[in-house]
């Protein structure tokens, strides 16, 4: 007889599924004990958790020491960086191969590799521990990290953005750069409320509602028109969406972005990672995912090639629903996603995940601040914490 399925504690579990070189490649959870996860960020192969402790956990790929602790065996289990433990984590970052952390004292650290200086230390020497970015102190107090290919970015809680690493194709917005080993502040004269970073671009968004992009111009993942894509080494303004912009998530060669009333998509779209019921190949005119207009989208996550998007209102309905009807935990978090694999065919107009068992409780939870889901940068695979607030 099949043992029962073990319940979800209260403080919360973090949930993985797609392709993995470390475990199986099916769906499965993990949680920590006495401990909530909060934050989480997915690299090429490795992965970074924050809990409610502000301790950091990491696993995964370690080839170039991104998981920081000290050497570069891969690691297949959440581990505690110790030397971290001190500094209270708040906020984690992963790039392909690097990664970045923020702490409630206001220091910056990063680790792992550092080609194009990523890592803000002021030299391309990889390190295999978290150093600290000298450039930033307390009075910077860091909003949102990002990470890219190559490539880093902070914004601060006053609306600075600050970026490093690799600018080849312009991908930090400084003109007539190829790297900075050092950050320096990417400005367009408006303080910035959201930041994301791709594999070989990136966009943010002003307090205003503008939505901001710049790097590789192939593909139409810009959102620009053909006689704007020559200043794409500099932020150029999205003109093309008519609402005001709330978040963007950069993909490997699309684009996501909300806003107050719709999710606009654009880019390469030959696996469905559009969502527009189409495998169109590319387009760069932003358009609206037309079958969840009657959803509110309240996060949007790009992989390489997928997209993933979660909305309030769909877990605030179907909260009751499940204890009346035993409905599945994915039923709950209305969580759509676009992944592509090798034994399943592309989606190409988002759908509700079904991987998820459904769990059994003791008592009804409430929720503490919704989900947080994270989709790798360049990989096929997706990590999503549900969060419960402890009775």
């Amino acid at each position: 007889m099949k043992e029962p399925e073990e319940p979800l504690p209260d403080s919360g579990a973090v949930f993985t599924f797609g392709k993995s070189k470390f475990a199986e490649n099916y769906p499965s959870k993990f949680w920590f004990k006495n401990d909530v996860p909060v934050h989480l960020s997915c690299g090429d192969e490795h992965t970074a958790i924050v809990t409610g402790n502000n301790k950091l956990y990491v696993f995964g790929s370690n080839n170039w020491g991104q998981l920081g602790l000290g050497s570069k065996a891969a690691i297949t289990k959440p581990t505690c960086v110790k030397a971290l433990k001190p500094e209270k984590v708040k906020l984690a970052a992963c790039g392909r191969n690097h990664t970045l952390v923020s702490t409630e004292g206001g220091n910056v650290y990063a680790t792992g590799g550092n080609d194009e200086g990523q890592l803000g230390l002021g030299d391309t020497e990889e390190r295999n521990t978290f150093h600290v970015i000298s450039f930033f102190t307390s009075e910077h107090k860091i909003k949102q990290l990002s990470a890219g290919s190559d490539t880093s970015a902070a914004l601060t809680e006053d609306g600075r953005l600050f970026m490093w690493g690799d600018n080849c194709l312009g991908q930090i917005g400084l003109k007539n750069v190829t790297n900075v080993c050092v950050p320096h502040q990417v400005t367009i004269g408006k303080p910035v409320s959201w930041i994301s970073c791709g594999y070989y671009h990136s966009a943010f968004v002003t307090t205003d509602g503008e939505l901001y992009i710049f790097g590789e111009p192939e593909n139409g993942k810009l959102g620009l028109p053909n006689q704007l894509l020559s200043n794409h080494r500099t932020p150029q303004l999205v003109s093309e969406i008519p609402e005001k912009v709330i978040q963007v998530a950069c993909g490997g060669e699309h684009t996501v972005v909300l806003t107050e009333n719709a999710v606009y998509t654009f880019g390469l779209g030959q696996f469905g990672q559009l969502g527009l019921g189409t495998f169109l190949f590319e387009t760069s005119e932003p358009k609206v995912i037309e079958n969840i207009r009657d959803h509110t989208i309240s996060y949007i996550s790009c992989g390489e090639n997928h997209t993933a998007l979660i909305t309030d209102i769909g877990l605030m309905k179907l909260m009751l629903k499940i204890w009346k009807a035993r409905r599945k935990l994915w039923e709950i978090m209305k969580v759509f996603l676009q992944v592509p694999t090798v034994k399943q065919k592309e989606q190409k107009e988002p759908v509700m995940i079904a991987q998820l068992k459904p769990l059994k409780r003791k008592k009804k939870p409430t929720w503490r601040n919704g989900p947080f889901l994270n989709t790798m940068k360049t990989q096929k695979d997706t990590c999503l914490v549900m969060q419960r607030a402890v009775h």
